[in-house]
């Protein structure tokens, strides 16, 4: 059987078969891709009114592709307070927001109330807004400072508030290629474990995939399996995230950056594999909103939100340091030919425009 034809059937490919997919022209698989996009979501692309806020740049673990950490070319570290964290959130409240995603550089300093703590007090002050917060590689952290289990942190993140996780620290699965991006930091199968235990109290996260630096494609394919294989498990993935490398102010030598067409194959091969996670955002703040615009045609249904502030992204040169205004966003979605919807955190609809 051909593989257009086991794509058209809905059969899940192998890692070899997978792979070649990057060898289909870009409509061919663009097509194939939105049929399946379309069969879930018809001409609904959704996004959200969120606020990212990253406490501390602080970090002990070194990334090679990072920009955003104080512990490598950026001597400007800082380190907010529970009442600037608190001073955030409420100015982001008044502003709409509905989401507050919270994550930050694995900072030695500060201790585990200090991530807690700021969680709980949002939490007392603002019941009702969804809280999205502590990546796999930040609990990994945590339990490796302080000597806890992952079950003890992730039981402290329920109690104190945590709604759902985000999906980074994720990078590549493979593991050579790991040791050399983020050597020390939450390994493949941590930050899986980590994500399996938090699903497993009925509890939900995104995954991500960091792409366009050293990977190959062969690489981007067995990180999706696996994502997969997990999720054939748990059913705890609500979206795909895959994030488009950024190339400025960090350590990873890289000098052939991904063409646009790359980036579209790959969105529409993670939209075609990952046939039980329900979303694929292409992430504007990483791909562009422009290039996220073309994402929805070529499998991806979310652009992830307003964001309002973003500071990890922008630190290697996305333009996203000041997020986008919700009627920009809105008219945008229009322009590009699909119905703009407003989802909260889970993806339940709530307005659509």
């Amino acid at each position: 059987m051909s593989l257009i034809k086991k794509v058209e059937n809905q059969e899940r490919l192998t890692q070899k078969e997978a792979e070649r997919l990057y060898e289909l022209d870009l409509f061919t698989l663009g097509k194939l891709a939105d049929n399946i996009r379309q069969e879930k979501f018809g001409k609904k692309s959704y996004f959200n009114i969120n606020r990212h806020i990253n406490p501390t740049n602080v970090c002990a673990d070194i990334c090679k592709f990072c920009a955003y950490s104080a512990s490598r070319k950026n001597p400007n570290q800082y380190t907010m307070s529970h009442e600037e964290i608190l001073d955030i959130a409420k100015k982001a409240i008044e502003n709409g927001a509905k989401e507050l995603h919270i994550v930050s550089a694995h900072n030695p300093n500060d201790g585990v109330e200090w991530y807690m703590g700021a969680f709980r007090k949002i939490k007392e002050k603002y019941p009702h807004i969804h809280i999205k917060a502590m990546t796999a590689a930040e609990i990994d952290f945590l339990h490796r400072q302080y000597g806890l289990s992952y079950d003890e942190v992730i039981d402290m993140m329920v109690e104190s508030g945590v709604d759902s996780m985000p999906g980074g620290g994720a990078e590549i699965f493979d593991e050579e290629v790991r040791e050399y991006l983020c050597k020390g930091k939450v390994t493949s199968k941590e930050w899986l474990e980590i994500h399996k235990k938090w699903h497993q109290r009925d509890k939900e996260s995104n995954a991500t995939m960091l792409f366009g630096h050293v990977e190959s494609r062969s690489h981007r394919i067995d990180h999706m399996l696996r994502l997969r294989e997990l999720q054939d498990i748990t059913g705890g993935f609500n979206a795909f995230i895959p994030l488009v490398y950024q190339r400025e102010n960090n350590f990873l030598k890289v000098d052939k950056f991904l063409t646009g067409q790359e980036i579209l194959k790959t969105y529409a091969i993670s939209r075609i594999l990952l046939d039980n996670i329900p979303h694929i955002k292409a992430y504007w703040a990483t791909s562009t909103i422009n290039l996220a615009l073309i994402a929805q045609e070529f499998g991806a249904d979310d652009l992830d939100g307003t964001i309002q502030k973003e500071s990890i992204q922008s630190a290697a040169g996305a333009k996203s340091s000041n997020g986008m205004q919700i009627e920009e966003f809105v008219s945008m979605i229009k322009n590009a030919g699909f119905i703009p919807v407003e989802r909260d955190s889970l993806y339940n609809e709530l307005k659509t425009y």
